[in-house]
C-alpha cells in the first residue's frame, strides 16, 4: 500500500541573516527528520504528537527493541536518561555523496548532546579537553587537533584530509575549521582568510551566544585571525602553522647520499621546467612534453622509453577533474582521467634505473588536496610513499594547496620565500591598478574563480571600478615570466586555463633547489 506523503518541509537554507553567515544543504536538521518519520509511520508518535510515547503494536514480535547508540558507545560510562529528556539523534554533520559504492563500514554512533555533556565536564575540570575529540565528541582520540587546544579521532583526522581545503564557489571553506561539518557557517570578515566556523561549534566551545554575538559583529575576524589565542574552551595553538603542515606530512621521507654532479638532467615533462631550471641553476634537457590528459600518453612503449632515457628525473599530475570531491560528477581513480594515474604509474617503473645501476634517480607526482581518502590512500599504495601538502601561498600571491607524492630529498623542510618572490598581489599588478586583496584565492580553470569573497569582488581597482587580473599580472601570480603564455593567438579565457592547470613555479624551485647537490650546475 502506497504511503502517502507528508507535509512538505521547510526550505534546507532558509534566508540568511547576516552577510557572515551562510547555510548548507548538506544534512538535514533534527526537526525535519523526526517530522519526516512521524508523516511516514504515524504510529511512532501517540495522538499528542510527543516522542517518547509510542502506541502499541499488535505484533510487538515483528519490532525489535530499539538500539540505543549512547551505550554502544559509552557502556561503561552511560547513565540511561529519562525518555523524554532527548531528541532522536540528528542525522550525520557530514554525508558526501560518491559515484563509487563503498562496502560497508561500522561507524561509531556520535550524538551531539554527548558532545556537550563532555564538553559541560571539560568546564567543570572533570575531564581534560585532550582527552576528548573536539570535532564530534568521541573518546577514541588518536592524535590531537592541528589547529586547537583539543583532540581528535580517526575519523574526523579523514574528514580533516578531505575537506579542510575544499572551497565553494564564493572562495570560503565547504566546511567549519574545527568539525569539518556544520549547517549553518560563519565567514571570516577577514579580506585574506577564507575560513569558516559552524555555529554549532562556536556556541559548544566559545559560549552559548557567541554565535549570534558574531552575526552582529561587522567585520567579524574569526578565531584564526583574531588577536587573542583563547576563546572560552577554543584556544589556537601558537605552532598551528608547522602542526598543520605536519598533518599532511610525507611519513617516508627518503635520505639521499650526495652525489658527485652526473651529466645534464633529462626531463620527461611540461614547459614550466624552463623557467625552474633557470631559476634553480640546473642544466637540464627536456625530452619529451606530455600534455595533460594527452591521449598519447597511453601509447608511450617501452621501446620509446628506453630509446629517450636515460632518465633523471621523472615528474607527472594527472588531471584533477575525476578526483576533486568539489565536482559532484568525479568518477574517481579508476575512470575518466583519473586513470592517467596508472599511466604515469607505468612510466614510472619502465623509467627507474635497472638493477646494478647506483646512479640518482627522482621522481615526483602531483594532484589535488580535496580529494578523497580512499583515492589518496591508493596513490600513496602505488607510489609507496605519503604525501606533503604544499600550500603556495607561502611564496605567492595566491592560495594553492596541492599534494606532493615523491622522493626528492628534504620534501618536508619548511617553505621558504626568496627576495624575488612576489608574496603581495600589489607586486604582481601592472602599473595604476590597485589590489584590494594580498593574496587571491585559487586561480582555477573556472572563469569565476577570480572573484574574491564572500561578495564575490573583482580582486583589483582601476579607473574607480572593480576589474580582473590581467593575463600578465596573473602569470606574475604563478611565477611565469610576462606574456609566457601569449602564444597561439590564445584569448585571455584560455590563457586562464592554461595557468589553472599549471604548477607555482616557487613551489616547484623550492622542491627541486635539493637536486643541485646531485646534477650539474650552470
Amino acid at each position: 500500500v502506497p504511503v502517502p506523503p507528508g507535509p512538505a518541509l521547510p526550505g534546507g537554507t532558509g534566508n540568511v541573516p547576516s552577510p557572515v553567515v551562510k547555510g548548507h544543504r548538506r544534512g538535514i536538521p533534527a526537526g525535519q527528520l523526526s517530522q519526516a518519520i512521524s508523516d511516514l509511520c504515524p504510529g511512532a508518535t501517540s495522538s499528542a504528537g510527543s516522542p517518547g510515547h509510542p502506541h502499541p503494536h499488535p505484533h510487538p514480535q515483528l519490532h525489535p527493541p530499539e538500539r540505543n547508540p549512547y551505550k554502544e558507545v559509552y557502556t561503561e560510562m552511560w547513565v540511561e536518561p529519562e525518555a523524554a529528556a532527548y531528541a532522536p539523534p540528528p542525522p550525520a554533520k557530514k554525508p558526501r555523496k560518491s559515484t563509487t559504492q563503498e562496502k560497508p563500514k561500522v561507524k561509531e554512533i556520535i550524538d551531539e548532546r554527548t558532545r556537550e555533556r563532555l564538553v559541560y565536564e571539560v568546564r567543570q575540570k572533570c575531564r581534560n579537553i585532550e582527552d576528548i575529540c573536539i570535532s564530534c565528541g568521541s573518546l577514541n582520540v588518536t592524535l590531537e587537533h592541528p589547529l586547537f587546544i583539543g583532540g581528535m579521532c580517526q575519523n574526523c583526522k579523514n574528514c580533516f584530509l578531505e575537506c579542510a581545503y575544499q572551497y565553494d564557489d564564493d572562495g570560503y571553506q565547504s566546511y567549519c575549521t574545527i568539525c569539518c561539518g556544520g549547517r549553518e557557517v560563519l565567514m571570516c570578515g577577514n579580506n585574506n582568510c577564507c575560513r569558516c566556523f559552524c555555529v554549532e561549534c562556536v556556541d559548544l566551545l566559545v559560549g552559548p551566544g557567541a554565535a549570534q554575538a558574531a552575526i552582529k559583529e561587522d567585520p567579524w575576524n574569526c578565531y584564526m585571525c583574531g588577536h587573542k589565542g583563547v576563546y572560552g574552551l577554543l584556544r589556537r595553538r601558537e605552532d598551528w602553522p608547522s602542526r598543520l603542515q605536519m598533518f599532511f606530512a610525507n611519513n617516508h621521507d627518503q635520505e639521499f647520499v650526495s652525489d658527485p654532479p652526473s651529466d645534464p638532467l633529462a626531463l620527461p615533462n611540461c614547459a614550466l621546467l624552463f623557467c625552474v631550471k633557470r631559476s634553480v641553476g640546473l642544466q637540464a634537457t627536456i625530452v619529451a612534453v606530455a600534455a595533460r590528459g594527452s591521449p598519447g600518453l597511453s601509447f608511450l612503449s617501452l621501446l620509446q622509453i628506453q630509446e629517450w632515457g636515460p632518465f633523471d628525473l621523472v615528474i607527472g599530475g594527472s588531471p584533477c577533474n575525476d578526483l576533486s570531491i568539489v565536482n559532484p560528477a568525479r568518477k574517481g581513480l579508476y575512470e575518466g582521467t583519473g586513470r592517467l594515474f596508472f599511466e604515469f604509474y607505468r612510466l614510472l617503473h619502465e623509467a627507474r634505473p635497472k638493477e646494478g645501476d647506483d646512479r640518482p634517480f627522482f621522481w615526483l607526482f602531483e594532484n589535488v588536496v580535496a580529494m578523497g581518502v580512499s583515492d589518496k590512500r591508493d596513490i600513496s599504495r602505488f607510489l609507496e610513499s605519503n604525501p606533503v601538502m604544499i600550500d603556495a601561498k607561502e611564496v605567492s600571491a595566491a592560495h594553492r594547496a596541492r599534494y606532493f607524492w615523491g622522493n626528492l630529498p628534504g620534501m618536508n623542510r619548511p617553505l621558504a620565500s626568496t627576495v624575488n618572490d612576489k608574496l603581495e598581489l600589489q607586486e604582481c599588478l601592472e602599473h595604476g591598478r590597485i589590489a584590494k586583496f594580498s593574496k587571491v584565492r585559487t586561480i582555477t580553470t573556472r572563469s569565476n574563480s577570480i572573484k574574491q569573497g564572500k561578495d564575490q569582488h573583482f580582486p583589483v581597482f582601476m579607473n574607480e571600478k572593480e576589474d580582473i587580473l590581467w593575463c600578465t599580472e596573473m602569470e606574475r601570480v604563478f611565477g611565469f615570466p610576462v606574456h609566457y603564455t601569449d602564444v597561439s593567438n590564445m584569448s585571455r579565457l584560455a590563457r586562464q586555463r592554461l595557468l589553472g592547470r599549471s604548477w607555482s613555479v616557487p613551489v616547484i624551485r623550492h622542491l627541486f633547489a635539493p637536486l643541485k647537490e646531485y646534477f650539474a650546475c650552470v
